[in-house]
């Protein structure tokens, strides 16, 4: 079913008009957490929530520019690509992609990220808030591990918040379970969800397709 813009703009507006308004009203449809659950929070990196990261080889990043538009990035590589420098920071080095730089420049405007690590085929995650900075300091771009070329800049994250997170989303999702995942047809194509995104003329699947090989042969460009 296709909304229309004028019809989405009303059903969001009828909705924020008795949306919650306060944590009482939140507290009161849901029971206390469990006290491990608060007490599990660190605001540094334990000797376990190091060897963790060392074993991710995927991130995601979630900033906000001054505003208050949230954004939230995957970023990959070889596990252990995420620098641990020491107990309170971590480095995650620039890779070659789309070149908007959103996260990076939210970094610049309100210095916080927090992150979500996973390693594939485990349901066990981490996640990390903290001030955060973007870095080009040689002697320090020469520690990390590259991502495709040797990074531009990174990331450096001063930690504030660490804790692991319940691996039930992953479970319920069955992301690590290829027998329960879709058949490749059951959804569009990142082909035809550009164009559809793009919508120019003359543009064609087959013409993006080919852009997307491209692309990914000269990843480490």
């Amino acid at each position: 079913m296709t909304i229309d813009t004028e019809t989405a703009g009303s059903l969001f507006a009828s909705l924020q008009a008795d949306a919650l308004t306060g944590p009482d009203q939140l507290r009161e449809l849901y029971p206390q957490p469990n006290p491990n659950s608060l007490r599990k929070e660190t605001d540094h990196l334990t000797g376990e929530a190091r060897a963790l990261i060392g074993c991710s080889s995927l991130v995601f990043i979630g900033s906000a520019d001054a505003g208050g538009r949230a954004d939230v990035t995957p970023r990959g590589g070889p596990a252990g690509f995420v620098s641990v420098l020491d107990e309170r920071t971590l480095a995650v080095p620039d890779a070659t992609g789309n070149k908007r730089l959103d996260t990076l420049h939210n970094v610049l405007e309100t210095g916080h990220v927090g992150l979500l690590f996973l390693i594939p085929g485990r349901p066990t995650t981490l996640r990390v808030n903290g001030r955060a900075c973007v870095s080009a300091r040689p002697e320090l771009l020469d520690r990390l591990t590259p991502v495709g070329k040797p990074p531009v800049t990174a990331i450096v994250v001063r930690v504030e918040q660490v804790y692991p997170h319940c691996p039930k989303s992953l479970m319920r999702a069955d992301a690590w379970r290829p027998e329960r995942w879709l058949p490749a047809d059951a959804q569009p194509t990142s082909a035809e969800v550009m164009l559809a995104q793009l919508n120019l003329p003359g543009l064609t699947v087959d013409r993006i397709e080919e852009a997307e090989r491209e692309s990914l042969r000269l990843r480490y460009e």
